[in-house]
C-alpha cells in the first residue's frame, strides 16, 4: 500500500511538473544584436524600440567599459553615443546603424519647436522620446517616416513648469494627429522622479499636461519609467519602476501597474500585481490575440530577464519564466519587446556573461503560445 501511494505521489508530480512547463512559453532562442569587446552596450528602455512586420530597429547606449565598484561599469571620461540596430528577419540577425540625427562630432542638436504637426498613422512612421539628463534637463523628440533611416528633430517638449522632464518612448497613437505620451518629471526638489501622462491633438505641436500618476514619492523614492498600452477606448494599463524606502532605510525595488478607467484622467495603483525586480524597468505589450506581455530584467538572484501573461487586461498575470538566468551581475535589463509577423515575441535588453567585461545588447526570441 506504502509502495501504491508512493508512486501515486510521484507520478502526481510528474504530472504536475509537466503542467507548468506545458503552461510556460517556449523560449526559442537568444541572440547578440551588437556586442564588442572592451565596449559598455546599454540602456534600450532610455531610447525605444520599433516594428514594421519583421523589420525591427532598437536604439542603445554606447561606451566603454570601466570598472567601477559596484556602479555602472561605464567610463565616464570616454565617448558616449547613441546607436541604432536594425534586423530585417524578425529579430534572427542584426545590424549597427548610426542614428542619423547626430552631428558628425556624435552629438545631438539643440531642439527647435516643430514647424507643423504630424500624421502619427503615417506608413512607417516612428516617433522617439528623448532626455537630456535623468535627474536634471528637459527633453525632446524625432520622427521618422522611413523605418528611422533618416530622423527628424530634435524638436523640444514643453517643460510644463517642472524642474526637468526626462522622457523616454512609451507613446499611444489614437488618431491621426492624436496621441498620449507617458512621460516623467523631476519631483518637486529635482531628482527624479515622477511620472504623468500628456496628450497632443494637433501632431505634436503642443502637449497638454493630463495627470500624474500616483502621489509624489518622498525623499529617496522615486517613480519612473512607465510603459502603458491600451486596453479599450477608455481603458489605459501602465507598469512603472518604483523605489521605496523600508524599516530602517533599506531600499526597496518594485514595478508598479496603475489602471485609468477615464482616460488618464485619474489612476489607481494595483499594488496586489506588483513585482519586486531588485530595480529594472518594465515593458508591457499587447499582442494581437489581445493578451498582454510584460518584460523586465531581474537584478534579484538568479540575475536574467523575465516575463508574464495576462489573459484579462492585466487583473491576473502568469507566474514568472525565466527568458533566461546566466547573467554575471546585475547590471542588465532596459528590456524593450516587440511581436513579429508569425506571432513570436522579439525581447531586446542589455546583458552580461559571467567573467566578462563588457555589456552587450541582446534578445531573446519566444513563443507566448500556451500549450
Amino acid at each position: 500500500m506504502r509502495l501504491l501511494i508512493c508512486l501515486l505521489l510521484v507520478v502526481g508530480m510528474v504530472a504536475s511538473a509537466s503542467c507548468v512547463l506545458a503552461d510556460s512559453p517556449v523560449a526559442v532562442k537568444n541572440v547578440v544584436v551588437y556586442r564588442e569587446a572592451g565596449r559598455y552596450a546599454g540602456w534600450p528602455a532610455n531610447n525605444g524600440i520599433w516594428c514594421w512586420g519583421n523589420e525591427i530597429v532598437v536604439g542603445f547606449h554606447l561606451g566603454y567599459h570601466k570598472d567601477r565598484q559596484g556602479k555602472h561599469p561605464i567610463d565616464p571620461d570616454a565617448p558616449q553615443v547613441h546607436r541604432l540596430a536594425r534586423s530585417l528577419d524578425g529579430g534572427e540577425t542584426w545590424t549597427l546603424e548610426v542614428p542619423s540625427y547626430l552631428d558628425s562630432a556624435g552629438k545631438e542638436r539643440t531642439p527647435q519647436p516643430l514647424p507643423a504637426g504630424l500624421n502619427f498613422t503615417q506608413p512607417d512612421f516612428a516617433l522617439m522620446l528623448r532626455m537630456e539628463d535623468s535627474d536634471k534637463g528637459f527633453s525632446h523628440f524625432y520622427w521618422s517616416s522611413d523605418r528611422a533611416h533618416t530622423w527628424n528633430g530634435p524638436f523640444g517638449l514643453p517643460k510644463f513648469d517642472r524642474p526637468g522632464i526626462m522622457a523616454r518612448t512609451d507613446v499611444i497613437v489614437d488618431g491621426p494627429h492624436e496621441a498620449m505620451a507617458f512621460l516623467t518629471s523631476a519631483k518637486d526638489g529635482g531628482s527624479e522622479g515622477w511620472p504623468f501622462a500628456t496628450r497632443t491633438t494637433d501632431g505634436g505641436k503642443t502637449w497638454t499636461f493630463l495627470s500624474w500618476i500616483g502621489e509624489q514619492p518622498g525623499p529617496g523614492a522615486y517613480s519612473i519609467m512607465p510603459s502603458t498600452v491600451r486596453l479599450s477606448p477608455t481603458e489605459l494599463l501602465t507598469y512603472i519602476r518604483c523605489r521605496t524606502r523600508a524599516e530602517g532605510n533599506k531600499k526597496l525595488f518594485k514595478i508598479e501597474p496603475y489602471r485609468s478607467l477615464d482616460n488618464g484622467q485619474t489612476w489607481k495603483l494595483e499594488s496586489a500585481n506588483s513585482i519586486d525586480n531588485g530595480g529594472n524597468p518594465p515593458h508591457m505589450i499587447r499582442l494581437r490575440d489581445g493578451r498582454l506581455a510584460l518584460t523586465y530584467g531581474s537584478r534579484n538572484v538568479p540575475y536574467g530577464i523575465r516575463a508574464r501573461l495576462s489573459s484579462d487586461g492585466g487583473k491576473s498575470w502568469t507566474s514568472d519564466f525565466l527568458l533566461r538566468d546566466d547573467a554575471g551581475t546585475w547590471d542588465l535589463g532596459y528590456p524593450r519587446t516587440v511581436q513579429r509577423l508569425d506571432g513570436k515575441i522579439v525581447t531586446v535588453y542589455y546583458f552580461n556573461d559571467r567573467q566578462q567585461d563588457l555589456r552587450y545588447i541582446a534578445g531573446t526570441i519566444w513563443d507566448p503560445v500556451e500549450k
